[in-house]
């Protein structure tokens, strides 16, 4: 049986914090939805504006001396109830928040099987369009060395309905942001992306098609283009969102943090 799926994708980088809220407006709708077996899954792929993110591992606590650090060099600090440890999203970077009923498919999928199914999609698109193959890892995320990641996992199940999701480098503008933290509580990774394996610039909009059909594929489902007008109060809270992103306008280029990378 073929579950309603659709996808979004925001050519404006958006705050994380009103993107989070999105996230669980949309996983109340969906929940309200279900009684009627009428909700759909969603895919939503952006573009963050600079933040560093804590999961759920982490105490206020332990990450307040970071938080000053982080904020000061000209990103935003926002703490959350995924899964894994410190890490960052910002522009050259696509991120993924599925909001999937994994209760749908027969037998249901298993949280571990999720996990390995969105890496499995990852893997394959970077080989498929960019010829790049992964390198084996006993860490959650995609690596193309053993010590060089070029994309992150960490999500949240709810009631079987899944939040956050993944986070794939493509231009290698998020890398100086990697430099300033232990991402993942991994001290011996560093960032990579598709062009600086490749050695060469990536337009990041061509990338959202292929990767939809292949998240698809590995999650069977067939994601279409979401219709803002057609999709009740879940489109209208996505073009809101839309709106307020467009309304903050583009973000500053973070002059600290070119000093302390020159």
């Amino acid at each position: 049986m073929r579950f309603p799926a659709l996808y979004h994708y925001f050519r404006t980088p958006l705050p994380y914090a009103q993107t989070l809220a999105l996230q669980e407006r949309i996983h109340q709708l969906q929940l309200l939805h279900r009684k009627t077996s009428s909700h759909k899954d969603i895919l939503l792929l952006l573009h963050h504006r600079p933040v560093y993110t804590s999961g759920r591992r982490q105490t206020e606590e332990s990450v307040q001396d970071e938080r000053t650090r982080l904020t000061n060099i000209g990103a935003d600090f926002v703490t959350t109830a995924r899964g894994g440890e410190l890490t960052f999203h910002g522009p050259g970077q696509i991120v993924g928040y599925p909001l999937i009923d994994l209760s749908r498919s027969s037998p249901p999928i298993s949280v571990r099987d999720y996990v390995c199914r969105v890496q499995k999609a990852l893997e394959l698109h970077l080989l498929e369009a960019h010829a790049i193959k992964h390198a084996p890892s006993d860490h959650t995320g995609v690596f193309v060395d053993k010590n060089t990641k070029i994309a992150s996992i960490g999500v949240q199940v709810r009631h079987r309905l899944t939040t956050h999701g993944f986070a794939m480098n493509i231009t290698r503008e998020p890398i100086r942001w990697f430099d300033q933290v232990v991402a993942c509580g991994l001290a011996d990774v560093k960032a990579g992306s598709v062009e600086t394996v490749k050695g060469k610039e990536v337009d990041i909009h061509a990338e959202i098609p292929g990767l939809v059909v292949r998240f698809g594929r590995m999650l069977e489902r067939e994601f279409q283009p979401m219709n803002l007008t057609e999709e009740g109060e879940i489109g209208e809270a996505i073009a809101a969102a839309e709106e307020d992103a467009l309304a903050i306008g583009d973000w500053a280029k973070a002059p600290h943090l070119q000093q302390h990378n020159p």
